[in-house]
């Protein structure tokens, strides 16, 4: 620990200092300094070049940023202030005000793609505020930065009205007027608006859905996805397919990390992932993409899903007319394979178990079951030796045991 932060410390420790000190702020310096921070810490930056624009793009803030500009960041504009909204993790995703007070605040790294969550930066408001999950003020001095010291704060955590989890923060930053309690009221106030209006967009989307919209992915047997909404189609491309896929198949969302992983591996290609549905959103609309977690809309439906219900309902005639083929076949996303594969894997299992010839038959007619060994020696054990079907069959198992180099088959 540097010399001035050491002795800072200690006063804060001290009977009469302590008293001038508030508690929350002591608190928050005790677990910078356990944090290993210094005094002339620098928030450092979180985004590699062009990684921020895709990220905030998809962000749910995005929604109410204008509204959080209009209300906040305008009268920020005509003080010495800036007007920033950070994401729950305390990265600055928009940060406007004056130029020139822009350039002094770009001088403490008070800039977007920075960093200011509290275990990078110690004692500020919009860090403190997400550690402590309040509203707070921080004056000119109580920052533990020498950097920082200069400015004064407020911020107020955004929350999701659905879910009550921390979105987000937005804050103000300045100098004497950052420092009133007029700005904190300001911060808290848009803080609840921008809440409103996700509520409000939130039940729009609901509202828009209940009333009629249908979504549905087509991606059986064909080398891309095909969404319908409201008759318009969209043909994807194959990577967009494979989210789509993968969303799909987990509507309680993926993290953008199990995403990339359902992608591309072990290898990690976030920044990657996050351009694609950025793009993806773009053509669907951010209402059918949501993000963190990503997920699809609650309401769309799929080939391949609408297909293992039928399994799970023991609907094999209904899983065998839907099943036209593979899910996305030509796809070598890790996810996407184990998706296709235990979707046929089901169905083939279910096909061994009946007792009805006539499934077993489109079966074994269909793309997937043409070389099935054990569905075509199956379909001869329930055909009678009269059956007109019956030489085919025995002539197609001779067939595949001869081509997989089994034993001779005898005829029954």
């Amino acid at each position: 620990m540097d010399r001035w932060l050491r002795r800072r410390h200690e006063e804060f420790l001290e009977g009469d200092a302590q008293q001038r000190v508030r508690g929350l702020v002591a608190a928050s310096w005790t677990r910078s300094i356990a944090a290993g921070l210094q005094s002339d810490t620098a928030a450092p930056f979180a985004f590699q070049d062009g990684e921020l624009a895709s990220y905030r793009a998809e962000h749910p803030l995005a929604a109410v940023f204008p509204m959080l500009y209009d209300v906040l960041g305008r009268a920020a504009v005509d003080s010495d202030c800036v007007m920033a909204v950070g994401d729950s993790d305390g990265r600055l995703l928009w940060v406007c005000g004056r130029p020139d007070v822009l350039r002094a605040a770009d001088g403490i790294h008070f800039a977007e793609g920075a960093w200011w969550a509290e275990r990078h930066v110690g004692t500020n408001a919009l860090g403190t505020s997400l550690e402590l999950d309040t509203a707070i003020q921080i004056r000119s001095a109580e920052h533990f930065t020498v950097l920082v010291q200069p400015w004064s704060c407020a911020a107020a955590p955004i929350y999701d009205p659905a879910t009550q989890r921390i979105l987000g923060v937005v804050d103000i930053t300045g100098t004497a007027d950052a420092a009133t309690p007029q700005s904190l009221a300001m911060v808290r106030a848009a803080a609840r608006m921008a809440e409103a209006e996700l509520g409000r967009l939130m039940v729009l989307r609901t509202v828009q859905g209940d009333a009629g919209q249908r979504i549905q992915i087509q991606a059986l047997g064909r080398p891309d996805a095909e969404v319908r909404i409201d008759g318009h189609e969209f043909r994807l491309s194959r990577r967009h397919s494979d989210i789509v896929a993968l969303l799909a198949e987990h509507p309680e969302g993926l993290s953008s990390e199990e995403l990339s992983d359902g992608l591309y591996g072990e290898a990690d290609h976030r920044s990657s992932l996050r351009g694609e549905v950025t793009r993806l959103r773009a053509l669907l609309g951010a209402d059918i993409v949501e993000s963190r977690p990503y997920r699809l809309r609650h309401d769309i439906t799929a080939d391949w899903l609408e297909t293992a219900d039928d399994l799970d309902g023991h609907r094999l005639s209904s899983a065998l007319r839907r099943y036209v083929g593979p899910l996305l076949p030509q796809s070598d996303a890790p996810g996407v394979v184990a998706a296709r594969n235990r979707l046929e894997n089901r169905i083939r299992a279910a096909v061994l178990q009946t007792h009805d010839v006539d499934l077993v038959v489109a079966w074994t007619r269909s793309y997937a079951g043409v070389n099935d060994l054990g569905a075509w020696e199956h379909q001869l054990a329930l055909l009678s030796p009269t059956s007109p079907l019956w030489p085919a069959a025995q002539a197609e198992v001779r067939r595949l045991r001869t081509d997989y180099g089994l034993s001779t088959f005898r005829t029954p």
